[in-house]
């Protein structure tokens, strides 16, 4: 680097630096702009200028900067090291990594650039880079614990466990005076030691390691649960059962503490009376606890079942615990376990109707001495009578027996309403009450109802955060979006950058995005249901970066167990539900796009655009044009309004630059001209990361079908059928590929050809009948309307466009049989979907009107087939 030649400058170039890293952007572009009046060439106040102009979101002009700073100084380490940064920041990490790398080669012993570069590897995961670069730092300042621990953390993330451990130990042997007992950093160092140890699967010596550190370690709790874990797979099992006793004495409530005495025990769910009395030993010992009275009902069976269930249900009952039923729906997987359920509560309510009907108070069950009932005096002891309870346990009864007959495996929604009707005229003051009525509505379809429900309970307390958020998303649930974001701005900085909507999502309040943008996607505003959903996928791109300074920060606060914990689950990451969510919608978007490119249109406000297909070609420019003209005015009167309001500016609570979101409808999102590309970004992290989810295998399958690549398709078949043979979405999507084989006007590369003539017979031979297939497929699950659905969609995709008219009246006839099934065979969401499938196939008003009418007859709640 050619040094500035008077003092001055190099005085304003460290002032420069000190303004960077104190985020004083504009104090440091002055500065920077004094020596280069003098010295216009100079490449690294010219880096530090475009670092600077970076910060503050220019980040074209940053990189122009930057690249002439390269080229007036090619062998300046700042030069490379500030290109790195700016590589960074854009998230081209393979890039930055190139330029730390080069601009090492010009000044190796920089401690900041091996830092940085050290850091990004961690990000990327290249641990045997990463391994490298800490032992180079290791190398630097060996005095300093951080080092050894860091290059453990790569050596064990690598899988070079001997190695993390033989590091670990160098560290220690260099310690001259025993560590304080206050040393957290060493308490975790020593742990995390032990993990390693009990990872290469030296159980023995990691519990005689555990037995020489423990008595000074400050997590005792970890200790104890690690020592009880090594000690059940040494076989020592009276030594473990006494841990997991002193673990259950600390804590009588966690679950895992008994499995685990359970286990060192030698118990069995056969050894019932071992079992009551283990159990019973600690309800006895902790009066007030629920996990000794609740885990017993998971292996009882019969009268034994009856008699605990009897028990702890008058026992929560009786305290008025709102979430009894919640702790015991678990059970309803057990028919019989349910009807026991079922038939002592009832009994309670009709013990409570004829004592009313007496004129008598009923006699409450026990509670231990000295427990007080919500709403009653003190128990003094068994026997005697609970003053004031009998109207408390009476209500209970009904809030439970309502939350039952709202069960999906208990499912009678005529009682439960009557239920809830009665115990709201009884409390009309609960918001409890309210929510469960709001469910109700719900299951019935009336997502009308469901929405009005929950605003009252909302409005019962309208100072309840989670309240107001279940309003929000019933509201959500029935397609009110500004409804919605009204009753969240209620508890958002509604000051901030785009207002409510912005700082929900700059919150991440993913549960809003991803309900806001399947609301959009069923009122056919796929523009803003897109930009929903690519706002998920950046949030998990988001979730992804925050771990970066995280790679420094738990070093330096020594917290290195939860540190490789939080790595592990960063790396699977996108397998969180959400995502998964939120990339099958998209997917299916870009899918119907493609198949119908006038869609794009959808967003414009013209009324006209849902049938465009249905005009003809003059008629369909000119009603593009007019919804295009519209939307143009509509986009510069929300430009004037949002100058109107003369803010204050972009500028977020955290100080960032927020950018102004010039496509807040998604239209450029809509646009594309490219859909099923745009599609893959979705796709592809999500066949990475849910590869056990069925629904990403057949979303994954519509993509690649389209594209043209059967290979792809063929192995998401072979995945979804690993999953799920009997899914129905399987069999038509298997005779689509089968066809499209079959169809195909040239043949296929030699070795492509011979993977699917290997791999396809066994889900469907290539001399299949694919009609004679699909009509016994029918005639065998008739009586199940996801299976017709599937069937119907696969003659559909099987007739010739000249033939569909032949079998349309087939087609709308078993459609229409489908609603004349029980219960069993054909759900609401299964009438539901028949009407999309309808819409879908561009069928006549009429015909639509006629399914919704016979759908009404039989959901006559339901607010879809309104």
């Amino acid at each position: 680097m050619p040094s500035l030649p008077g003092a001055k400058e190099r005085s304003l170039f460290g002032q420069v630096v000190k303004c960077y890293e104190n985020k004083q952007y504009k104090k440091g572009l002055k500065a920077a702009d004094q020596i280069l009046r003098k010295h216009p060439d100079h490449g690294d106040t010219q880096a530090m200028k475009a670092l600077l102009i970076n910060s503050q979101g220019n980040t074209e002009e940053a990189f122009t900067l930057a690249k002439l700073a390269l080229k007036n100084d090619m062998k300046s380490h700042i030069c490379w090291h500030v290109y790195g940064l700016l590589y960074r920041s854009v998230k081209n990490f393979e890039e930055s990594i190139k330029a730390y790398r080069f601009a090492l080669k010009l000044e190796p012993s920089s401690a900041q650039i091996q830092r940085d570069l050290a850091l990004l590897q961690m990000q990327m995961r290249d641990y045997q880079g990463y391994i490298q670069s800490r032992r180079a730092i290791l190398q630097a300042r060996s005095g300093i614990r951080q080092n050894w621990t860091a290059l453990a953390i790569a050596q064990h993330l690598a899988g070079q466990l001997v190695d993390a451990e033989r590091t670990l130990s160098a560290w220690e042997d260099t310690i001259k005076s025993p560590p304080p007992k206050s040393d957290i950093e060493h308490s975790e160092a020593v742990l995390y030691k032990n993990t390693i140890i009990a990872e290469m699967g030296e159980t023995e010596r990691a519990l005689d390691h555990l037995d020489a550190v423990s008595k000074g370690n400050l997590d005792r709790t970890a200790v104890m649960e690690m020592r009880g874990q090594y000690l059940l797979k040494l076989g020592r099992n009276e030594e473990a059962a006494k841990t997991y006793r002193t673990l259950l004495d600390r804590n009588a409530e966690y679950r895992a503490y008994y499995d685990g005495l359970v286990t060192a025990l030698g118990l069995q769910n056969t050894d019932l009376d071992a079992l009551k009395n283990l159990y019973a030993e600690y309800a006895k010992k902790n009066p007030r606890g629920d996990a000794a009275r609740r885990v017993p009902l998971d292996f009882l069976e019969g009268d034994d079942f009856r008699e605990a269930a009897d028990t702890y249900l008058r026992h929560m009952l009786n305290k008025g615990v709102p979430s009894t039923f919640a702790n015991i729906k678990s059970l309803y997987t057990n028919t019989t376990k349910r009807d026991t359920i079922q038939d002592l509560v009832e009994g309670y309510a009709a013990s409570i109707d004829n004592s009313h009907a007496n004129g008598s108070a009923e006699k409450q069950p026990d509670l231990p001495d000295g427990e007080k009932p919500a709403g009653g005096e003190a128990v003094q002891s068994k026997g005697k009578q609970v003053n004031g309870s009998a109207s408390h346990f009476a209500s209970s009864v009904r809030y439970f027996l309502v939350q039952h007959y709202n069960y999906h495996l208990s499912r009678d929604l005529g009682k439960a309403m009557n239920l809830i009707d009665d115990a709201i005229s009884s409390n009309p003051g609960s918001v409890d009450l309210y929510m469960t009525k709001a469910r109700i509505w719900k299951h019935y379809g009336n997502t009308k109802k469901a929405s009005e429900t929950m605003e009252k309970a909302r409005s019962v307390d309208d100072r309840d955060r989670y309240i107001n958020t279940k309003a929000a998303k019933y509201q959500l649930r029935n397609d009110e979006n500004e409804a919605a974001l009204k009753t969240m701005s209620k508890f958002t900085r509604n000051e901030a950058v785009g207002g409510a909507l912005g700082d929900l999502h700059d919150m991440q309040c993913v549960w809003f995005i991803m309900e806001d943008g399947e609301s959009h996607l069923r009122q056919g505003k796929f523009g803003t249901a897109l930009k929903r959903f690519h706002a998920i996928n950046d949030l998990f791109e988001i979730w992804q970066e925050d771990q970066f300074d995280f790679h420094s920060f738990s070093l330096r606060k020594g917290q290195i167990r939860a540190y490789v914990d939080m790595i592990r689950w960063e790396d699977h990451l996108r397998e969180h539900p959400f995502f998964t969510r939120a990339a099958i919608n998209a997917a299916k978007i870009y899918v119907l796009l493609h198949d119908k490119p006038s869609l794009s249109q959808a967003n414009l406000s013209n009324g006209v655009n849902g049938d465009l297909d249905k005009l003809d070609k003059a008629e369909r420019k000119k009603a593009q044009r007019k919804a295009k003209k519209d939307q143009e005015k509509k986009e510069q009167e929300e430009a004037e309004k949002k100058d109107a309001k003369k803010t204050a500016g972009n500028v977020g609570a955290d100080g960032e630059i927020k950018k102004e979101d010039k496509d807040p409808t998604g239209q450029k999102l809509l646009q594309t001209t490219d859909p099923l590309g745009d599609a893959m970004k979705f796709v592809t992290p999500l066949l990475e990361y849910s590869p056990k989810s069925l629904e990403a295998q057949l979303a994954s399958f519509e993509v690649f079908i389209r594209r043209r690549k059967y290979l792809l398709a063929l192995r998401c078949l072979l995945a979804a059928h690993s999953l799920d043979p009997s899914s129905p979405t399987l069999h038509e999507q298997t005779l689509r590929l089968r066809h499209a084989l079959n169809s195909l006007p040239s043949p296929l590369p030699a070795a492509v050809s011979s993977i699917i003539d290997s791999e396809f017979p066994p889900l469907l031979p290539a001399d299949t009948n694919l009609t004679q297939r699909n009509d016994t497929f029918l005639t065998e699950h008739k009586q199940s309307a996801p299976h017709v659905h599937a069937a119907l969609r696969a003659r559909w995709a099987l007739t010739s466009d000249e033939d569909k008219a032949k079998v349309w009246g087939g087609v709308q006839e078993e459609l229409m049989k489908t609603l004349e099934l029980d219960e069993g065979g054909c759900r609401l969401e299964d009438a539901i979907r028949g009407a999309e499938m309808l819409r879908r196939w561009d069928a006549k008003d009429e015909v639509v009107a006629d399914y919704k009418a016979r759908a009404a007859q039989r959901w006559p709640e339901a607010t879809a087939f309104e």
